[in-house]
């Protein structure tokens, strides 16, 4: 009896799994024909296929078997976000930016209770913000920007406790902020920019504990700017806000007594319309003068000169508007034109032809004042002169770019990620080169802080670091290029997880390998002449290349100093996925040494074991030195036990826990030479 109730219990189990699974599957087909209609970039989604298996593109699961991310960035999908993505309960990660579509977001998503980063930002999505949203008590980022959004900043999101990044710029919202943003105890970055919200700054706001960027830019507020907010210095950003005022901002003038109302109250103005200070009006509000009979201002003026003076401000506002109606139309069609990974498949001719063109057309600089060629004919300014000199021999000019790559030829292509394009060139001295096409809008929109990037770069000299040769800015196409010298052998992720044979590296080049690249990271943690220490941050198999003489060669170096934070957290969440990213990361929420040094701990673990996943029994037997279930099988046992017994240990070391726990580069380094000496 009791054997018979076992077996009900099991078959029951495996019932409910497989129901579960085909739900799932079912809100993946679901989705597939809304955010796909033509079917032209989920054909991997199939009615047959199992998500958990790899072969549903951007679809990753749990270790119970659940659609946990869905990242789908840069795929030129235009269809609309189903309301039938709520039936993945299990969800942590939605990424759909950089790609076309539209429609509403449907209210249905805030029942993804586990969701912590949803990213919506660069489409074409209407609508309102769902005030269902402050449900989604996970949320930790919020990216919406850069859409055609409107209506009002849902109060709602003040309960979000965990909420730490809000991205809303470059929509059509209006209102008030809501003071409710302030309860929002982890708020560290909040932007509001190019909108059309009007009323006071919430004082509530400005002390949020956490907040360290807050930009309001090219709105229509008004009202006494919070001294709290002096705190943030540069990260406090105002412009373009004509009725601010406040003590303690350099471009504001102080306020006068009309400004003495509650800060934290979310409506524009009192209900007394005879208080009303006409010269803070935000120009987005109708509101109508009070007037009798006897004391309309200019009353005795003639009508002919109001008729006059009312068709010049119609024209030239007008004028105005039609302007900035084409600048945000221009800033909106400035999206990724690189925004798919390149790895089984080529774009077409016609495709690549296509995005050609697309890049090509001029953009309005709305995020450069000067333009984006800081160094075009000679310009150095804003006190940049000493990098200007340092830069200006790395200048290659677009021509040589163009012909280097046979005009971005498709035969060129090497690769493809959500924000760059790379390609193989050959420059007029025969050398070859590989050419990284960075959209703009995917760059530092300070032309400042974008130069300080690119000399770091332009600084970084090591025999274990690919070589920058140059940069080619080019505000025509609206591209910056990174012209690296090209590496012969492909990436070490190409060395992992072999069918066959015949690309086994043998023991001496794995010990090699390792060596490299423990010596292309120290390099870079430590201080140098021309060079302050720095933090690599996105170390993987994929980053590291292999030269004709199998010495490996860290790729995309300080390359995070030229991206945005959008972009850096979206190469961010694929590292993470693939088993690079510290622990710690989650709690505190930067990068250290020692997020590197574990970093290198896995990578370790894989050229050891030829394999890109580590799984337990794999680590069980670097701790317990039965190396036959650690070392790559395919070396048939011709390894040194000694070298394996002391590499395994370094490996264990460095991927501890507790990063207090984790060596530092030099002494790794240290006891890898320990180890040549004596094995």
């Amino acid at each position: 009896m009791a054997s018979i109730a076992l077996l009900s219990f099991f078959l029951l189990s495996a019932f409910l799994t497989s129901v579960c699974g085909n739900a799932e599957l079912k809100v993946l087909m679901e989705m597939k024909a809304s955010l796909d209609p033509e079917n032209r970039f989920l054909s991997s989604w199939t009615e047959e296929g199992d998500p958990c298996s790899g072969t549903f593109e951007g679809v990753a699961c749990n270790e119970h078997g659940k659609v946990a991310n869905i990242s789908l960035q840069g795929k030129e999908l235009s269809g609309s976000i189903p309301p039938a993505v709520s039936g993945l309960k299990c969800l942590s990660g939605l990424y759909l930016h950089y790609n076309s579509l539209k429609g509403e977001i449907p209210k249905e998503i805030s029942n993804l209770t586990e969701l912590s980063d949803l990213y919506l930002n660069v489409n074409n999505l209407s609508g309102s913000i769902p005030a269902e949203i402050g449900h989604m008590v996970s949320l930790q980022v919020l990216q919406l920007c850069n859409n055609h959004l409107s209506g009002t900043i849902p109060t709602q999101l003040g309960s979000l406790k965990k909420l730490s990044f809000v991205a809303l710029q470059w929509n059509q919202l209006t209102g008030a902020i809501p003071a409710s943003l302030g309860d929002l105890s982890s708020l560290s970055r909040l932007n509001l920019s190019f909108n059309q919200l009007f009323g006071s700054i919430p004082g509530k706001l400005a002390v949020a504990p956490q907040l360290v960027d807050l930009d309001v830019r090219n709105n229509s507020l008004s009202g006494n700017v919070p001294l709290a907010l002096k705190r943030l210095n540069e990260g406090f950003q105002y412009g373009n806000n004509n009725g601010l005022c406040g003590i303690g901002f350099s471009s504001l003038g102080a306020c006068g007594s009309s400004f003495n109302a509650d800060p934290n109250r979310p409506e524009a103005f009192g209900s007394d319309s005879s208080t009303i200070d006409t010269h803070h009006i935000p120009q987005s509000a109708s509101v109508h003068m009070p007037c009798n009979k006897t004391h309309c201002r200019h009353s005795s003026k003639s009508p002919a000169i109001a008729v006059v003076i009312g068709v010049i401000a119609v024209v030239v506002v007008g004028t105005v508007a039609g302007l900035l109606g084409f600048m945000l139309y221009r800033r909106r069609k400035q999206k990724i034109g690189s925004t798919s990974d390149v790895s089984d498949s080529r774009v077409s001719t016609d495709q690549a032809k296509d995005i050609s063109r697309k890049s090509i057309s001029p953009l309005i600089s709305l995020e450069y004042s000067n333009g984006w060629d800081p160094l075009t004919n000679g310009r150095s300014g804003g006190g940049f002169s000493q990098s200007h000199e340092i830069l200006q021999g790395l200048q290659f000019n677009l021509e040589e770019v163009e012909s280097a790559t046979q005009y971005f030829s498709e035969v060129n292509l090497l690769g493809k990620s959500s924000f760059a394009a790379t390609y193989r060139g050959i420059l007029r001295d025969g050398s070859v080169v590989a050419v990284k096409s960075i959209n703009k809008t995917s760059c530092k929109l300070e032309e400042a802080e974008f130069l300080r990037g690119l000399k770091m770069l332009t600084s970084l000299r090591h025999e274990n670091l690919v070589w920058l040769r140059g940069f080619c800015c080019s505000s025509g196409r609206g591209e910056c290029f990174l012209i690296y010298e090209f590496v012969a052998n492909g990436r070490l992720s190409q060395y992992l997880d072999l069918k066959d044979d015949e690309k086994v590296l043998d023991w001496s080049t794995r010990v090699s390998i390792i060596n490299g690249i423990a010596k292309g990271i120290e390099y870079l943690h430590s201080d140098g002449p021309n060079k302050p220490a720095m933090v690599h941050q996105n170390i993987s198999a994929e980053k590291v290349l292999i030269d004709q003489h199998f010495n490996p060669l860290l790729s995309d170096s300080g390359l995070h100093k030229l991206l945005v934070d959008d972009v850096v957290f979206s190469t961010l969440k694929a590292t993470a996925a693939m088993g690079y990213l510290a622990p710690e990361y989650t709690t505190v929420g930067r990068f250290t040494e020692k997020s590197d040094v574990y970093a290198f701990g896995v990578i370790v673990f894989q050229i050891l074991s030829g394999k890109q996943k580590i799984t337990h029994l794999m680590r069980l037997g670097a701790e317990s030195g039965k190396f036959d279930d650690l070392i790559d099988e395919k070396l048939h046992g011709k390894y040194s036990k000694i070298e394996a017994a002391n590499l395994a240990r370094i490996m264990l070391v460095c991927t501890n826990e507790a990063p207090e726990r984790r060596p530092t580069m030099t002494i790794v380094i240290q006891e890898l030479r320990k180890c040549s000496s004596n094995c």
